[in-house]
Protein backbone atom coordinates (compact mmCIF):
# COMPACT_ATOMS: atom_id res chain seq x y z
CA UNK A 1 0.00 0.00 0.00
CA UNK A 2 3.03 2.43 0.66
CA UNK A 3 3.80 1.56 -2.85
CA UNK A 4 0.65 2.68 -4.27
CA UNK A 5 0.54 5.77 -2.51
CA UNK A 6 3.82 6.70 -3.89
CA UNK A 7 2.90 6.07 -7.73
CA UNK A 8 0.85 8.11 -8.98
CA UNK A 9 0.15 5.28 -11.76
CA UNK A 10 -1.01 3.00 -9.14
CA UNK A 11 -3.45 5.40 -7.31
CA UNK A 12 -6.71 3.28 -8.73
CA UNK A 13 -5.67 0.02 -7.17
CA UNK A 14 -6.81 2.06 -3.39
CA UNK A 15 -10.12 0.78 -4.74
CA UNK A 16 -10.71 -2.68 -3.03
CA UNK A 17 -12.72 -3.69 -5.99
CA UNK A 18 -10.06 -2.60 -8.54
CA UNK A 19 -7.98 -4.58 -7.09
CA UNK A 20 -9.70 -7.85 -7.68
CA UNK A 21 -10.76 -6.81 -11.06
CA UNK A 22 -7.47 -6.53 -12.54
CA UNK A 23 -6.04 -9.63 -12.13
CA UNK A 24 -8.99 -10.94 -13.42
CA UNK A 25 -9.30 -9.14 -16.39
CA UNK A 26 -5.71 -9.38 -16.77
CA UNK A 27 -6.00 -13.74 -16.91
CA UNK A 28 -9.36 -13.29 -18.81
CA UNK A 29 -7.22 -10.99 -21.63
CA UNK A 30 -4.92 -14.18 -21.21
CA UNK A 31 -7.06 -16.74 -22.21
CA UNK A 32 -8.29 -14.82 -25.04
CA UNK A 33 -4.61 -14.23 -26.15
CA UNK A 34 -3.99 -17.89 -25.98
CA UNK A 35 -6.97 -19.29 -27.64
CA UNK A 36 -6.65 -16.98 -30.41
CA UNK A 37 -3.34 -18.02 -31.43
CA UNK A 38 -4.23 -21.67 -30.46
CA UNK A 39 -7.37 -21.60 -32.91
CA UNK A 40 -6.18 -19.15 -35.54
CA UNK A 41 -3.23 -21.48 -36.34
CA UNK A 42 -5.31 -24.45 -36.24
CA UNK A 43 -7.84 -23.59 -38.57
CA UNK A 44 -5.24 -21.72 -41.41
CA UNK A 45 -3.48 -25.11 -41.15
CA UNK A 46 -6.32 -27.35 -41.64
CA UNK A 47 -8.04 -25.38 -44.11
CA UNK A 48 -5.25 -23.84 -45.68
CA UNK A 49 -7.14 -20.79 -46.79
CA UNK A 50 -6.84 -17.26 -45.60
CA UNK A 51 -11.09 -16.85 -46.04
CA UNK A 52 -11.47 -19.30 -43.52
CA UNK A 53 -8.95 -17.60 -41.00
CA UNK A 54 -11.04 -14.47 -41.90
CA UNK A 55 -14.09 -15.89 -40.88
CA UNK A 56 -13.09 -17.57 -38.24
CA UNK A 57 -11.80 -14.41 -36.65
CA UNK A 58 -15.06 -13.01 -37.84
CA UNK A 59 -16.86 -15.13 -35.39
CA UNK A 60 -15.04 -14.04 -31.96
CA UNK A 61 -17.10 -10.72 -32.47
CA UNK A 62 -20.63 -11.88 -33.64
CA UNK A 63 -21.80 -10.83 -29.94
CA UNK A 64 -21.55 -7.21 -31.20
CA UNK A 65 -24.61 -7.23 -32.30
CA UNK A 66 -26.23 -8.17 -29.17
CA UNK A 67 -24.04 -5.82 -27.02
CA UNK A 68 -26.44 -3.11 -26.04
CA UNK A 69 -28.96 -6.29 -24.70
CA UNK A 70 -25.95 -6.94 -22.11
CA UNK A 71 -25.57 -3.20 -21.06
CA UNK A 72 -29.31 -3.66 -20.25
CA UNK A 73 -29.23 -6.84 -18.60
CA UNK A 74 -26.36 -5.58 -16.32
CA UNK A 75 -28.67 -2.30 -15.66
CA UNK A 76 -31.23 -4.87 -14.06
CA UNK A 77 -28.75 -7.94 -12.64
CA UNK A 78 -25.59 -6.15 -11.94
CA UNK A 79 -22.24 -5.84 -13.66
CA UNK A 80 -19.82 -8.02 -11.93
CA UNK A 81 -23.23 -10.71 -11.74
CA UNK A 82 -23.69 -10.56 -15.54
CA UNK A 83 -19.52 -10.93 -15.77
CA UNK A 84 -19.51 -14.14 -13.66
CA UNK A 85 -22.03 -15.61 -16.33
CA UNK A 86 -20.04 -14.55 -19.16
CA UNK A 87 -16.60 -16.07 -17.70
CA UNK A 88 -18.38 -18.93 -16.84
CA UNK A 89 -19.28 -19.63 -20.24
CA UNK A 90 -15.87 -19.35 -21.35
CA UNK A 91 -14.76 -21.94 -18.75
CA UNK A 92 -17.51 -24.29 -20.35
CA UNK A 93 -16.15 -23.32 -24.36
CA UNK A 94 -12.40 -23.84 -23.62
CA UNK A 95 -13.48 -27.57 -21.56
CA UNK A 96 -15.17 -28.52 -24.79
CA UNK A 97 -12.31 -27.38 -26.99
CA UNK A 98 -10.15 -29.26 -24.23
CA UNK A 99 -11.53 -32.43 -24.90
CA UNK A 100 -12.23 -31.85 -28.45
CA UNK A 101 -8.27 -31.42 -28.92
CA UNK A 102 -7.36 -34.17 -26.61
CA UNK A 103 -9.33 -36.89 -27.92
CA UNK A 104 -8.27 -36.30 -31.86
CA UNK A 105 -12.01 -34.85 -32.46
CA UNK A 106 -10.75 -31.57 -33.50
CA UNK A 107 -12.04 -30.21 -36.88
CA UNK A 108 -12.89 -27.12 -38.35
CA UNK A 109 -16.53 -27.45 -38.35
CA UNK A 110 -17.09 -27.72 -34.65
CA UNK A 111 -14.28 -25.24 -33.57
CA UNK A 112 -16.17 -23.01 -35.76
CA UNK A 113 -19.54 -23.57 -34.03
CA UNK A 114 -18.11 -23.24 -30.63
CA UNK A 115 -16.06 -20.05 -31.66
CA UNK A 116 -19.22 -18.87 -32.36
CA UNK A 117 -21.09 -19.39 -29.36
CA UNK A 118 -17.83 -17.73 -27.18
CA UNK A 119 -18.35 -14.91 -30.10
CA UNK A 120 -21.79 -14.02 -28.73
CA UNK A 121 -20.59 -13.65 -25.61
CA UNK A 122 -16.13 -12.09 -25.52
CA UNK A 123 -17.47 -8.78 -26.68
CA UNK A 124 -18.94 -7.32 -24.30
CA UNK A 125 -16.58 -8.53 -21.91
CA UNK A 126 -14.83 -4.68 -22.00
CA UNK A 127 -17.93 -3.53 -22.12
CA UNK A 128 -18.03 -4.80 -18.37
CA UNK A 129 -14.63 -3.93 -17.33
CA UNK A 130 -15.35 -0.31 -18.43
CA UNK A 131 -18.59 0.21 -16.58
CA UNK A 132 -17.38 -1.57 -13.66
CA UNK A 133 -13.82 0.80 -13.44
CA UNK A 134 -16.42 3.75 -14.24
CA UNK A 135 -18.99 3.03 -11.96
CA UNK A 136 -15.90 2.61 -8.48
CA UNK A 137 -13.61 5.29 -9.47
CA UNK A 138 -12.95 9.20 -8.12
CA UNK A 139 -13.32 11.24 -11.32
CA UNK A 140 -9.49 12.37 -10.99
CA UNK A 141 -8.40 8.92 -11.06
CA UNK A 142 -10.72 7.72 -14.17
CA UNK A 143 -8.05 8.31 -17.08
CA UNK A 144 -5.37 6.41 -15.15
CA UNK A 145 -7.78 3.94 -13.83
CA UNK A 146 -9.05 3.30 -17.94
CA UNK A 147 -5.15 3.05 -18.91
CA UNK A 148 -4.12 0.74 -16.32
CA UNK A 149 -7.59 -1.02 -16.75
CA UNK A 150 -5.68 -1.37 -20.48
CA UNK A 151 -2.86 -2.93 -19.63
CA UNK A 152 -5.06 -6.15 -18.91
CA UNK A 153 -5.62 -6.81 -23.08
CA UNK A 154 -2.34 -5.31 -23.89
CA UNK A 155 0.33 -8.01 -21.82
CA UNK A 156 -2.19 -10.53 -22.18
CA UNK A 157 -1.23 -10.27 -26.10
CA UNK A 158 2.18 -10.28 -25.34
CA UNK A 159 2.20 -13.28 -22.82
CA UNK A 160 -0.83 -15.00 -24.35
CA UNK A 161 0.33 -14.72 -27.95
CA UNK A 162 3.84 -16.02 -27.05
CA UNK A 163 2.79 -18.72 -24.50
CA UNK A 164 -0.03 -19.75 -26.62
CA UNK A 165 2.24 -20.51 -29.26
CA UNK A 166 5.39 -22.11 -27.14
CA UNK A 167 2.39 -24.07 -25.37
CA UNK A 168 1.18 -25.93 -28.38
CA UNK A 169 4.85 -26.10 -29.79
CA UNK A 170 6.06 -28.15 -26.48
CA UNK A 171 2.76 -30.12 -25.70
CA UNK A 172 0.03 -30.20 -28.18
CA UNK A 173 -2.75 -28.06 -28.31
CA UNK A 174 -4.83 -30.89 -25.98
CA UNK A 175 -2.33 -30.14 -22.88
CA UNK A 176 -2.62 -26.32 -24.23
CA UNK A 177 -6.19 -25.96 -23.50
CA UNK A 178 -5.77 -27.45 -19.79
CA UNK A 179 -3.83 -24.09 -19.21
CA UNK A 180 -6.00 -22.30 -20.87
CA UNK A 181 -9.32 -23.37 -18.81
CA UNK A 182 -7.09 -23.06 -15.19
CA UNK A 183 -6.60 -19.40 -16.58
CA UNK A 184 -10.13 -18.72 -16.96
CA UNK A 185 -11.29 -21.02 -13.99
CA UNK A 186 -8.83 -18.69 -11.66
CA UNK A 187 -10.57 -15.09 -13.48
CA UNK A 188 -13.45 -16.10 -12.57
CA UNK A 189 -12.66 -17.22 -8.95
CA UNK A 190 -11.05 -13.33 -8.71
CA UNK A 191 -14.31 -11.56 -10.44
CA UNK A 192 -16.47 -12.86 -7.69
CA UNK A 193 -14.55 -9.99 -5.39
CA UNK A 194 -15.41 -7.29 -7.61
CA UNK A 195 -17.92 -4.44 -6.03
CA UNK A 196 -20.87 -5.87 -6.14
CA UNK A 197 -22.87 -2.47 -5.13
CA UNK A 198 -24.02 -0.20 -8.16
CA UNK A 199 -22.71 3.25 -7.29
CA UNK A 200 -25.36 5.54 -8.62
CA UNK A 201 -25.69 9.44 -8.79
CA UNK A 202 -28.70 11.94 -8.20
CA UNK A 203 -30.94 12.00 -10.36
CA UNK A 204 -29.70 8.21 -11.99
CA UNK A 205 -32.28 5.74 -11.22
CA UNK A 206 -33.08 1.49 -12.63
CA UNK A 207 -33.76 1.29 -16.06
CA UNK A 208 -37.64 0.76 -16.63
CA UNK A 209 -39.44 0.02 -19.59
CA UNK A 210 -39.12 -3.30 -21.93
CA UNK A 211 -35.49 -4.14 -23.46
CA UNK A 212 -37.04 -2.51 -26.99
CA UNK A 213 -37.65 0.85 -25.47
CA UNK A 214 -34.19 1.36 -23.68
CA UNK A 215 -32.71 0.10 -26.83
CA UNK A 216 -34.62 2.67 -28.72
CA UNK A 217 -33.34 5.46 -25.99
CA UNK A 218 -29.89 4.51 -26.20
CA UNK A 219 -29.62 5.14 -30.08
CA UNK A 220 -31.26 8.22 -29.85
CA UNK A 221 -29.22 9.53 -27.12
CA UNK A 222 -26.24 8.46 -29.27
CA UNK A 223 -27.53 9.74 -32.49
CA UNK A 224 -28.45 13.26 -30.62
CA UNK A 225 -25.08 13.98 -28.59
CA UNK A 226 -22.92 15.27 -30.79
CA UNK A 227 -19.78 13.81 -29.50
CA UNK A 228 -21.38 10.50 -28.56
CA UNK A 229 -21.78 10.21 -32.11
CA UNK A 230 -18.32 11.31 -33.67
CA UNK A 231 -16.80 9.07 -31.05
CA UNK A 232 -19.03 6.12 -31.68
CA UNK A 233 -18.07 6.79 -35.89
CA UNK A 234 -14.43 7.18 -35.04
CA UNK A 235 -14.77 3.35 -32.96
CA UNK A 236 -16.11 2.28 -35.93
CA UNK A 237 -13.72 2.91 -38.84
CA UNK A 238 -10.62 1.99 -36.85
CA UNK A 239 -12.32 -1.28 -36.23
CA UNK A 240 -13.32 -1.84 -39.73
CA UNK A 241 -10.30 -0.66 -41.07
CA UNK A 242 -7.21 -0.63 -38.52
CA UNK A 243 -7.80 -3.81 -36.16
CA UNK A 244 -8.05 -6.52 -38.90
CA UNK A 245 -4.34 -5.38 -40.48
CA UNK A 246 -2.85 -5.98 -36.83
CA UNK A 247 -5.56 -8.98 -35.78
CA UNK A 248 -6.26 -12.13 -37.54
CA UNK A 249 -4.54 -11.54 -40.86
CA UNK A 250 -1.31 -11.51 -39.00
CA UNK A 251 -1.30 -15.47 -39.04
CA UNK A 252 -1.26 -14.84 -43.12
CA UNK A 253 1.09 -12.66 -43.29
CA UNK A 254 3.40 -14.86 -40.28
CA UNK A 255 3.34 -18.18 -42.61
CA UNK A 256 2.59 -16.53 -46.02
CA UNK A 257 4.89 -13.31 -46.07
CA UNK A 258 7.56 -13.60 -43.79
CA UNK A 259 8.01 -17.54 -43.94
CA UNK A 260 7.24 -17.95 -40.33
CA UNK A 261 5.73 -20.81 -38.06
CA UNK A 262 3.70 -20.35 -34.77
CA UNK A 263 6.41 -18.92 -32.48
CA UNK A 264 6.77 -16.02 -35.15
CA UNK A 265 3.39 -15.23 -34.96
CA UNK A 266 3.66 -14.75 -31.35
CA UNK A 267 6.05 -12.40 -31.92
CA UNK A 268 4.08 -10.41 -34.40
CA UNK A 269 1.52 -10.29 -32.13
CA UNK A 270 3.63 -9.81 -29.28
CA UNK A 271 5.52 -6.70 -31.01
CA UNK A 272 2.21 -4.47 -31.44
CA UNK A 273 0.82 -5.81 -27.74
CA UNK A 274 4.14 -4.33 -26.54
CA UNK A 275 3.79 -1.08 -27.94
CA UNK A 276 0.10 -1.12 -26.60
CA UNK A 277 1.29 -2.08 -23.10
CA UNK A 278 3.87 0.86 -23.15
CA UNK A 279 1.33 3.46 -24.35
CA UNK A 280 -1.30 2.05 -21.81
CA UNK A 281 1.67 2.89 -18.99
CA UNK A 282 2.17 6.03 -20.77
CA UNK A 283 -1.51 6.71 -19.99
CA UNK A 284 -1.93 6.23 -16.91
CA UNK A 285 1.02 7.74 -15.75
CA UNK A 286 0.88 11.04 -17.68
CA UNK A 287 -3.10 10.73 -18.45
CA UNK A 288 -3.77 13.86 -15.96
CA UNK A 289 -1.82 16.16 -19.14
CA UNK A 290 -3.81 14.34 -21.92
CA UNK A 291 -6.43 16.35 -23.68
CA UNK A 292 -8.47 12.91 -24.44
CA UNK A 293 -10.09 14.27 -27.80
CA UNK A 294 -7.13 16.01 -29.47
CA UNK A 295 -5.39 12.87 -28.91
CA UNK A 296 -7.66 10.27 -30.21
CA UNK A 297 -8.01 11.83 -33.02
CA UNK A 298 -4.06 12.59 -34.02
CA UNK A 299 -3.10 8.77 -33.02
CA UNK A 300 -5.67 7.64 -35.10
CA UNK A 301 -4.21 9.06 -37.96
CA UNK A 302 -0.71 8.29 -36.32
CA UNK A 303 -1.99 4.77 -36.33
CA UNK A 304 -3.12 4.40 -39.94
CA UNK A 305 0.14 5.65 -41.44
CA UNK A 306 2.03 2.86 -39.22
CA UNK A 307 -0.47 0.29 -40.78
CA UNK A 308 0.27 1.47 -44.53
CA UNK A 309 3.76 1.40 -43.73
CA UNK A 310 3.41 -2.11 -42.57
CA UNK A 311 1.51 -3.11 -45.68
CA UNK A 312 4.27 -3.19 -47.63
CA UNK A 313 7.05 -4.83 -45.39
CA UNK A 314 8.17 -8.04 -46.58
CA UNK A 315 10.84 -7.60 -43.83
CA UNK A 316 9.86 -9.86 -40.15
CA UNK A 317 12.16 -7.59 -37.73
CA UNK A 318 11.11 -4.31 -39.64
CA UNK A 319 7.24 -5.35 -39.57
CA UNK A 320 7.72 -6.24 -36.03
CA UNK A 321 9.14 -2.58 -34.59
CA UNK A 322 6.43 -0.94 -37.28
CA UNK A 323 3.82 -3.24 -35.17
CA UNK A 324 5.49 -1.56 -31.87
CA UNK A 325 4.90 1.94 -32.99
CA UNK A 326 1.26 1.28 -34.30
CA UNK A 327 0.30 -0.42 -30.70
CA UNK A 328 1.56 2.44 -28.88
CA UNK A 329 -0.15 4.94 -30.74
CA UNK A 330 -3.49 2.60 -30.21
CA UNK A 331 -3.37 3.17 -27.12
CA UNK A 332 -3.59 6.95 -27.01
CA UNK A 333 -6.23 5.98 -29.39
CA UNK A 334 -8.60 3.51 -27.69
CA UNK A 335 -8.37 4.62 -23.80
CA UNK A 336 -8.99 8.60 -24.33
CA UNK A 337 -12.08 7.08 -26.30
CA UNK A 338 -13.68 4.91 -23.45
CA UNK A 339 -12.92 7.65 -20.87
CA UNK A 340 -14.59 10.34 -23.45
CA UNK A 341 -17.65 8.24 -23.18
CA UNK A 342 -17.52 7.64 -19.13
CA UNK A 343 -17.30 11.58 -18.61
CA UNK A 344 -19.78 13.10 -21.07
CA UNK A 345 -22.65 9.98 -20.87
CA UNK A 346 -24.97 11.17 -18.69
CA UNK A 347 -25.52 8.60 -15.82
CA UNK A 348 -28.53 6.72 -16.77
CA UNK A 349 -27.84 5.70 -20.41
CA UNK A 350 -24.04 5.08 -19.60
CA UNK A 351 -24.57 0.90 -19.55
CA UNK A 352 -26.68 1.46 -22.40
CA UNK A 353 -24.36 3.69 -24.59
CA UNK A 354 -21.44 1.53 -23.77
CA UNK A 355 -23.46 -1.46 -24.91
CA UNK A 356 -24.12 0.24 -28.19
CA UNK A 357 -20.08 1.42 -28.05
CA UNK A 358 -19.59 -2.22 -28.28
CA UNK A 359 -21.60 -2.13 -31.74
CA UNK A 360 -18.87 -0.12 -33.21
CA UNK A 361 -16.41 -3.27 -32.73
CA UNK A 362 -18.63 -5.06 -35.34
CA UNK A 363 -16.83 -3.10 -38.06
CA UNK A 364 -13.70 -5.51 -37.04
CA UNK A 365 -15.68 -8.75 -38.36
CA UNK A 366 -16.96 -6.98 -41.53
CA UNK A 367 -13.69 -5.68 -42.52
CA UNK A 368 -12.20 -9.11 -42.09
CA UNK A 369 -14.88 -10.53 -44.15
CA UNK A 370 -13.99 -8.08 -47.03
CA UNK A 371 -10.34 -8.43 -46.36
CA UNK A 372 -9.93 -12.33 -46.90
CA UNK A 373 -11.43 -12.31 -50.70
CA UNK A 374 -8.99 -9.03 -51.36
CA UNK A 375 -6.07 -10.30 -50.21
CA UNK A 376 -6.18 -13.78 -52.49
CA UNK A 377 -6.86 -11.19 -55.25
CA UNK A 378 -5.05 -8.24 -54.96
CA UNK A 379 -2.40 -9.18 -51.99
CA UNK A 380 -1.67 -7.82 -48.51
CA UNK A 381 -0.19 -4.62 -49.51
CA UNK A 382 -3.25 -3.34 -51.64
CA UNK A 383 -5.71 -4.47 -49.28
CA UNK A 384 -3.54 -2.83 -46.30
CA UNK A 385 -2.88 -0.16 -48.32
CA UNK A 386 -7.11 0.75 -49.21
CA UNK A 387 -7.81 -0.14 -45.63
CA UNK A 388 -5.54 2.37 -44.33
CA UNK A 389 -5.96 5.10 -46.74
CA UNK A 390 -10.00 5.41 -46.46
CA UNK A 391 -9.48 4.94 -42.60
CA UNK A 392 -6.80 8.60 -42.69
CA UNK A 393 -9.46 10.13 -45.14
CA UNK A 394 -12.83 9.32 -42.79
CA UNK A 395 -10.90 10.32 -39.47
CA UNK A 396 -10.02 13.63 -40.76
CA UNK A 397 -13.61 14.16 -42.10
CA UNK A 398 -14.71 13.02 -38.78
CA UNK A 399 -12.71 15.75 -37.28
CA UNK A 400 -13.52 18.38 -39.43
CA UNK A 401 -17.36 17.91 -39.18
CA UNK A 402 -17.02 17.66 -35.28
CA UNK A 403 -14.47 20.36 -34.73
CA UNK A 404 -16.11 22.25 -32.21
CA UNK A 405 -16.54 18.64 -29.84
CA UNK A 406 -13.21 17.18 -31.00
CA UNK A 407 -10.60 19.88 -31.14
CA UNK A 408 -11.34 23.01 -29.18
CA UNK A 409 -9.36 23.20 -25.91
CA UNK A 410 -12.40 24.13 -24.11
CA UNK A 411 -15.13 21.26 -25.09
CA UNK A 412 -16.06 18.88 -22.76
CA UNK A 413 -14.25 16.22 -24.14
CA UNK A 414 -11.00 17.63 -24.22
CA UNK A 415 -10.82 18.15 -20.51
CA UNK A 416 -7.71 17.29 -18.44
Amino acid sequence: MSLIARVPALAPFRIRSFRFQWPADLLASWAFEMEGVILGWFVLVATGSVLALAVFGSLQFLGTLISPLFGMVGDRIGYRNLLCLMRATYVMAATALMVLFLTGLAAPVPVFVIAAVIGLVRPSDITLRNLLVGETMPADYLMRAMGVSRTTADSARIVGALSGATLVAALGSGLAYVAVCAVYGTSLALTFGVGTKRVRVLGEGPAHGSPLQSLKESFTYVWSTPIVRAVMLLAFLVNFAAYPLVGSLLAYVARDIYGLGQTGLGWLIASFAGGALLGSIAVSTHGARIRPARAMVVCTLAWFSFNLAFSWVEEALLGEAILFAAGLVQSFCMVPMAVILLRVTEPAFRGRVMGVRMLAVYGLPVGLLLSGPLVEYAGFAVTGSLYSLMGIGFTLLIAMRWRAQLWHSSAAANAR
